[in-house]
C-alpha cells in the first residue's frame, strides 16, 4: 500500500473527484478525514472508503470560515494524529453570467471556497507539517487553470490563481521537505459537469450536446470526459514517497484538452 499508515484530510469529499479521491486513498491504506458541507453526501463517502478497508472520519465543514477549518484539522489531529497530506479539492463552480452581470457577493463567495479556502486549509496544517519536515499538499484545479471559460470569470480567475499559489507555497516550504502540486482535471464525468454544460446551454441557447461538443470534446485528443478515479491515482502518486521529487507542479488530467 503507497499510503499505509497516513494521516489525510481531503476536503469537498460529499461526491466526484473528492469521493473518488477519499476511496482510492483509503485502498492505498490511508486514514482520511472526509470535509465537506453536506453531511448525508459525506455518509455515502464514508460508507464507501469502509468498504474499501479503510478508516474514515466525517468533518462537516464550511470551508469559507477559518474557524471551521481550523477545528477540522483539530478533530483529524484527535482521532488520526499527524496531518500528513492535504487534499483542498473543494469547489464550487460560481456564477454563469458575462462579467458586467457577475453579482459582487456572488464574486466573493466563489473566491472565498475556490481560492481563500486552500489558503485557510494549508495555514493550518503547514506549521506542524513544516516542525515535522514533512508533509504533501494537492490543490485540484481544472483545464480553467490553464485556458479561459466564457461567462465563468470567477471560476476561472480562483482556478488561475491556485497555480500561483501553489507554485510560490512550493517555493515557500520545499526545504522542509513539503512539496505542493497542483493538479488540473479536464470535464470529469458526473452530475457536477452535467449541471454546468446545462448552465452553459442555456445561457448561449444552445442544446447540452452542443455545447459539450464546441467547448470540450471537439478540441480533447482523446474525445471524451476523464473519469475522477483518473484524478485520485495521480493524487495517490503525488501523495506517495515516488512523487517526492515532484513539486510545483500543474499536472493536466484532460484526455489531451490541454497540452501545457
Amino acid at each position: 500500500m503507497k499510503l499505509q499508515g497516513e494521516v489525510a484530510i481531503i476536503t469537498g469529499a460529499s461526491r466526484g473527484i473528492g469521493r473518488a479521491l477519499a476511496v482510492e486513498f483509503a485502498r492505498e491504506g490511508a486514514r482520511v478525514a472526509l470535509a465537506a458541507r453536506s453531511l448525508d453526501e459525506l455518509a455515502e463517502t464514508e460508507r464507501q472508503v469502509r468498504a474499501a478497508g479503510g478508516q474514515a472520519l466525517v468533518v462537516p465543514t464550511d470551508l469559507a470560515k477559518a474557524e471551521a477549518i481550523e477545528a477540522m484539522v483539530a478533530a483529524t489531529r484527535k482521532a488520526f494524529g499527524p496531518v500528513d497530506i492535504l487534499v483542498n479539492n473543494a469547489g464550487i463552480a460560481g456564477p454563469t453570467a458575462l462579467c458586467e452581470d457577475v453579482k459582487p457577493e456572488d464574486w466573493d463567495y466563489t473566491m472565498a471556497v475556490n481560492v481563500r479556502g486552500p489558503f485557510l486549509c494549508c495555514r493550518a496544517v503547514l506549521r506542524e507539517m513544516k516542525q515535522r519536515r514533512k508533509g504533501r499538499i494537492i490543490n485540484i484545479g481544472s483545464l480553467s487553470s490553464k485556458r479561459p471559460l466564457v461567462q465563468r470569470t470567477p471560476y476561472t480567475t480562483g482556478k488561475m490563481g491556485l497555480i500561483g499559489f501553489t507554485r510560490t507555497l512550493a517555493a515557500e516550504v520545499g526545504e522542509y521537505g513539503i512539496t505542493v502540486n497542483i493538479i488540473c482535471p479536464g470535464p470529469v464525468s458526473g452530475p457536477r459537469i452535467e449541471s454546468v454544460l446545462a448552465n452553459m446551454a442555456k445561457a448561449a441557447g444552445k442544446t447540452r450536446d452542443e455545447v459539450a461538443h464546441e467547448m470540450f470534446l471537439q478540441h480533447a485528443a482523446l474525445r471524451r470526459f476523464v473519469d475522477a478515479e483518473d484524478v485520485a491515482r495521480l493524487a495517490v502518486f503525488l501523495a506517495s514517497e515516488a512523487g517526492r521529487n515532484m513539486t510545483g507542479q500543474d499536472i493536466n488530467v484532460t484526455g489531451g484538452l490541454i497540452m501545457y
